[in-house]
């Protein structure tokens, strides 16, 4: 009886030919989206590449991010992806300092990023586990251990 190898062979044989396919992508792989620069009376249409890891993954031959993704579970490959993922996620990140930033948020909170806001009360304090609040006995501020 032969043996037989489950599931479908690996599309690269190694990260050097990954490598090439994914520089290839950044080169001259990516969609461009048109976009109009400049004031109204001197304004311009120019063509800016938009990297994406939808786009990247499809680019590679991948049928899903899904299997992009699990490419970066073999040893061999997890350094290589995880940089053109890197590589893509400071494409958003720039797009942060531009007056239209949701679609940016959006897709780096997909990337593992938090939205996290961190509020100041006057009069709290925190110290470890302890919350320290002002409060008034007989007219006299003081502080009391609080919850």
């Amino acid at each position: 009886m032969a043996d037989y190898i489950t599931g479908r062979p690996p599309k690269y044989k190694n990260k050097d030919e990954l490598q090439k396919k994914i520089t290839e992508y950044f080169e001259n792989g990516m969609r461009k989206r048109s976009v109009v620069v400049g004031p109204p009376a001197n304004k311009s249409i120019v063509e800016i590449p938009v990297p994406t890891i939808t786009g990247l993954a499809l680019f590679l031959g991948f049928e899903s991010r899904q299997s992009f993704y699990d490419y970066e579970k073999n040893a061999e490959f997890t350094y290589t992806i995880k940089k053109s993922r890197t590589f893509i996620e400071r494409e958003y990140e720039e797009l942060l300092s531009t007056g239209n930033v949701t679609g940016a948020i959006f897709a780096l909170k997909n990337m593992g990023w938090i939205d996290k806001t961190i509020s100041e009360i006057p009069g709290i304090e925190k110290i470890g586990e302890i919350v320290l609040t002002s409060v008034k006995k007989n007219g006299k501020n003081t502080r009391d251990k609080g919850n």
